[in-house]
């Protein structure tokens, strides 16, 4: 009897877990999100590329079948544009064309992150007066990705998502 329950229980946590680890690949799109980012502030235009090919992978391990029906519902009209933004900022080595995918990039995933809960932490929406472009950041600190260091500190928090 001791053995059954036993096996039952190492079942049903087994399932809880994998469930998880299926959802938690929303949760993946915040930080290679920032990778991004990171690169564009350093005006690095190759770890950008690459960062941004390592966004369209995550993109394409989400199953949408594994999203309940609200996140959904949210995720799969916005799928196709993160891809599409992702994907030309990774096959583009001018810096400026990455900078604008990134715009729209930026778009996507803050009405993603507004209606979804894709991060445990607070995340700034951030915006460049002289672009008239936003990003998210995990900080508050304002380190602009459309200028890097020529205008690094260029901009100001417009929004906190808790």
């Amino acid at each position: 009897m001791k053995l059954i329950i036993t096996t039952l229980s190492i079942f049903c946590i087994s399932i809880v877990s994998v469930k998880a680890q299926k959802g938690s690949n929303l949760t993946k799109i915040l930080p290679a999100y920032y990778d991004i980012k990171n690169a564009l502030v350093a005006s690095d235009a190759k770890t950008s590329s690459l960062k941004a090919t390592e966004f369209v992978q995550i993109l394409k391990s989400i199953d949408s079948k594994e999203l309940s029906e609200s996140d959904s519902k949210v995720f799969i009209p916005l799928q196709e544009k993160l891809n599409s933004d992702a994907k030309s900022i990774s096959e583009n080595t001018n810096i400026e064309t990455q900078r604008d995918h990134f715009a729209t990039l930026s778009l996507s995933i803050y009405t993603l992150l507004k209606a979804v809960k894709i991060s445990e932490q607070t995340v700034y929406q951030e915006y460049c007066p002289m672009k008239k472009m936003y990003w998210l950041s995990n900080e508050p600190a304002i380190k602009n990705p459309y200028y890097g260091k020529m205008m690094l500190t260029c901009g100001k928090v417009t929004d906190t998502v808790k």
